[in-house]
């Protein structure tokens, strides 16, 4: 069997490796189109905030070593151009500008996504950046060293956003984010939302939401953000405003796409076509909380997918849960975290929902090193369905925010969720833990 995959980083190696250790006599291929293959994308922005850290030390194994332990043929710098369901081939050209094609039996695409960049005037100039890719964070890396960057602007303020944030006054940067939308995290209550800016203003970072970017200009050696009343100076910009999932390729092949234009899929990964999957940042999942179809890319999902697709090939019937959306993400001293719905996406999924804010201690009371702990807990009045939690704090919410993801994944209700027995000690948290606490508050307002 000729089993080949379009994409090889954690969806496209994952499922590679796995059908060469199920069924070592498959012939297994993975298509590139960059000469970077598995690696830890997620870890950039780290690794761009210590200039001595070599970026490829984020490669988690080199292409040569997939051919040399596993026997399988990772083939970077190959561009897939076409896929021809019917006859079952790929088709592509080389860096060097060659052509190519493959045959297969299955086929996986697992192109992931790439960042948005706004179809305006100077987002093209030297000096402005995206992250998304190791190609993205080594040019970032060499840019920071070859030239003198003392000011950046930050276009948008999500995930990498804040994550880069923080990359770059680690390097003394004077930095400004700016982005169309009022407030820094749409998604996030007002409460929480606040903690989290005055967190990155106390950092000297200058915060301009609600300020839609007209166009980039060059200003001598630096160059100038232009919104409609301000104007930002930078030796740097960094494109921060979301990814969209790369689904052309199989668009142009007669596949179904989804929600956002990701490629859809079933439980089982397979898209429209039977012998053609789709994985990661590139395809859909189904909701845990909604039931519906949804696009959250997430590294686990991809790693989780690549694993189930390889078990298909190879014979094994398997079928994957749907997402929580479950995230966390460090900003300078705060951790924030984020599961199932918040309140209007519960709305617009047809709920009755209900939300609570409260704000606790990290600790139990009389424990030194106790700081604020911010949660929010939306669930559903009809059924009593818990339906999302989102927290902000010094500490233990990247770990407390694994209950209520579990509980989602069981469709545990409020009540059912208010009974959970959690550990306890005064270093780690109250008696009534935090969550615990809000459970309880929501119930009442239930």
């Amino acid at each position: 069997m000729d089993f080949v995959v379009i994409g090889g980083d954690a969806a496209g190696m994952s499922a590679a490796s796995r059908v060469k250790r199920i069924c070592p006599q498959t012939s297994v291929i993975v298509l590139e189109k960059s000469m970077d293959v598995s690696y830890s994308a997620c870890g950039m922005p780290y690794n761009i905030s210590d200039s001595d850290r070599e970026i490829e030390d984020l490669v988690v194994r080199p292409a040569k070593e997939f051919q040399d332990k596993q026997g399988i043929h990772v083939l970077t710098g190959h561009q897939v151009d076409r896929i021809d369901p019917q006859n079952k081939i790929v088709r592509g050209t080389t860096l060097a500008g060659d052509p190519f094609q493959f045959f297969y039996d299955q086929l996986l695409i697992a192109t992931g996504a790439s960042p948005m960049v706004p179809d305006l005037p100077g987002f093209d100039l030297p000096g402005v950046m995206v992250l998304k890719s190791l190609e993205h964070g080594r040019k970032i890396k060499v840019y920071l060293k070859k030239n003198q960057v003392k000011k950046a602007v930050i276009i948008g303020m999500g995930y990498i956003a804040l994550e880069m944030c923080e990359a770059l006054r680690a390097l003394d940067i004077d930095l400004a984010m700016v982005k169309s939308r009022k407030g820094l995290l749409p998604w996030m209550v007002e409460d929480l939302a606040r903690a989290v800016q005055d967190e990155v203003q106390a950092m000297g970072v200058q915060l301009y939401p609600g300020h839609p970017v007209r166009r980039i200009e060059s200003a001598g050696t630096g160059l100038k953000v232009i919104c409609d009343d301000l104007t930002l100076d930078a030796d740097m910009v960094l494109v921060a405003i979301g990814v969209t999932p790369n689904s052309s390729l199989a668009a142009d092949a007669g596949l179904n796409l989804s929600v956002e234009q990701a490629i859809g899929v079933d439980p089982s990964l397979k898209t429209s076509d039977p012998y053609i999957y789709a994985a990661g940042d590139c395809a859909d999942a189904f909701h845990e909380v909604t039931g519906k179809r949804t696009w959250i890319p997430l590294a686990l999902r991809a790693n989780r997918a690549g694993w189930a697709v390889a078990d298909n090939v190879c014979g094994k019937t398997v079928k994957l849960h749907g997402v929580a959306g479950t995230g966390v993400f460090k900003v300078f001293g705060l951790e924030v975290a984020r599961t199932g719905l918040n309140l209007g996406q519960a709305e617009r999924a047809g709920f009755d929902p209900v939300g609570v804010t409260i704000k606790t201690r990290s600790r139990a009371h009389a424990h030194p090193g106790s700081s604020d702990l911010w949660v929010h807990m939306v669930g559903d009045k009809t059924s009593g369905r818990l339906l999302g939690v989102q927290m902000v704090g010094r500490e233990g919410v990247a770990a407390r925010i694994n209950a209520p993801a579990v509980a989602l994944h069981g469709k545990m209700t409020v009540e059912h969720f208010s009974q959970s027995d959690l550990a306890y000690a005064p270093p780690f948290g109250p008696v009534w833990d935090p969550m615990l606490t809000a459970a309880n508050q929501l119930l009442k307002r239930m």
